[in-house]
């Protein structure tokens, strides 16, 4: 029996394809904080509250953003169903919606080259937490890079050489608020190190090594304590590429868009061989955040910090089964 019914003019099966995909995308420790509203002629994309993480996330930045990269995903599987989305995204305002999106049915046709290439990138783009190697990422790639997060109308920063000494400071005081924290630690410990088998978080298989004290970058211990210690010469890279995306304008609809601009550029450095993972903490604590938006020269609002380089890609994160994200009461028929 199928778990969702007919939409947009697929069949139920269909569906679920499109949602599996929109489902693939990343967010803050696997949370996974989507769920969709399914109606004949429309797909609601919905922020789902019950799945917050108000220690890390306290405005919802991040699951913004998640659920940016899933509606981003649900586009580019309903293109490759020869459906082209169109998009509503709700005005900022009301805070008592979880409604994030509206996507309806276009002209029907063939997807585009560029859509298919980023479409079978998206079961293929797994967050890397482990060192990259040290290989400079081509001018070429970078450009890719920049011009997919301005499809999407936001902003890609490629860090310069002159920058990293400021942002690894902003990364090392952001980590250390959050540490001395004791609601974030434990909501940290809750989200990762998960068993094989758990629907969401991070798996401790795909958590990488934990970090040490001589590393720079990479501070964040995903594996909860249970990840063995690193191979001898194992070492993180010392200067990784790092590119923070960003935008103009700020709330929620920015925080949406973001997301999708975020994914596409995840999407399109896994066409180019690329891994990448997410540096959150300097996001996360607002001081440094604010910093952040100095050092990218003012006027712009930060939402991502990425780093960027050729490696193994993790293994796959677990996925919540379609049924658990399709909202219960929903119906086929018009709202």
């Amino acid at each position: 029996m199928p778990v969702c019914p007919a939409a947009l003019g697929l069949p139920a099966e269909r569906v679920e394809a499109v949602l599996r995909a929109a489902g693939a995308a990343p967010s803050l420790h696997n949370s996974q904080p989507w769920s969709f509203r399914l109606w004949r002629h429309l797909i609601e994309v919905h922020a789902d509250v019950g799945r917050r993480l108000p220690a890390a996330d306290p405005e919802d930045r991040e699951l913004r953003l998640g659920c940016g990269a899933a509606l981003l995903n649900l586009r580019l599987a309903l293109d490759h169903h020869r459906v082209h989305p169109v998009v509503t995204v709700p005005p900022d305002g009301d805070d008592r919606t979880t409604l994030l999106a509206e996507v309806r049915a276009g002209q029907r046709g063939s997807p585009s080259a560029e859509s298919e290439r980023l479409y079978g990138m998206i079961e293929r783009r797994h967050t890397a937490r482990a060192p990259f190697r040290e290989r400079p990422v081509p001018a070429e790639l970078r450009h890719e890079m920049i011009q997919a997060v301005q499809r999407e109308g936001c902003w890609l920063h490629v860090v310069g050489r002159g920058e990293l000494g400021h942002l690894e400071g902003l990364v090392h005081r952001a980590h250390r608020v959050q540490m001395a924290d004791g609601r974030f630690r434990e909501e940290l410990a809750r989200w990762t190190g998960r068993d094989v088998g758990d629907p969401e978080g991070v798996p401790a298989a795909a958590a990488g090594p934990a970090p040490e004290p001589q590393d720079q970058w990479v501070l964040r211990d995903f594996s909860a304590g249970r990840a063995p210690r690193r191979e001898p010469g194992l070492a993180f890279e010392a200067q990784p590429l790092l590119a923070v995306v960003s935008s103009q304008d700020s709330g929620p609809r920015a925080e949406v868009r973001a997301g999708e601009a975020l994914q596409r550029m995840l999407l399109t450095a896994t066409a180019g061989g690329l891994v990448a993972s997410l540096m959150s903490q300097v996001i996360e604590v607002a001081e440094t955040r604010q910093e952040l938006a100095t050092l990218l020269g003012g006027g712009w609002n930060p939402h991502a910090v990425v780093r960027i380089g050729f490696g193994a890609p993790g293994p796959p994160a677990p996925r919540r089964p379609v049924g658990d994200v399709v909202e219960a009461g929903t119906s086929a028929s018009s709202p």
